[in-house]
């Protein structure tokens, strides 16, 4: 029954009902892929992680800008010993970062 019709006045063609009926399926369709989104916790998870990664990469970059405007001498030269220590290993370097970005989700889902 259409809004604002009395009852018996309901003049609406199979077509329209079949637009009708599809439109519903279609929201419903996206309804559903929304909340299985927030409900995939792995998803969540690697979304996290890679704005977590972004952010770090974002303020290393600011961080090692500053330090050489800073203190070119000293500061420039610690930064240049820990990028070359992260060339000549870059397996130990990876996992440990990959380790404190596991703590930093864990510590994010635990919140929740």
């Amino acid at each position: 029954m259409t809004e604002g019709k009395p009852p018996g006045e309901d003049q609406r063609t199979p077509e329209e009902i079949e637009r009708d009926i599809e439109a519903t399926r279609e929201e419903l369709g996206e309804t559903v892929t929304a909340v299985a989104d927030k409900a995939d916790v792995k998803k969540q998870a690697h979304q996290k992680v890679d704005e977590v990664k972004a952010k770090v990469g974002s303020k290393a970059q600011e961080l090692s800008g500053k330090a050489k405007q800073a203190a070119p001498d000293s500061a420039g030269e610690g930064v240049q010993q820990a990028q070359s220590l992260a060339r000549e290993n870059p397996v130990p370097v990876g996992l440990a970062a990959a380790f404190v970005s596991g703590l930093v989700v864990g510590r994010i889902l635990t919140r929740r």
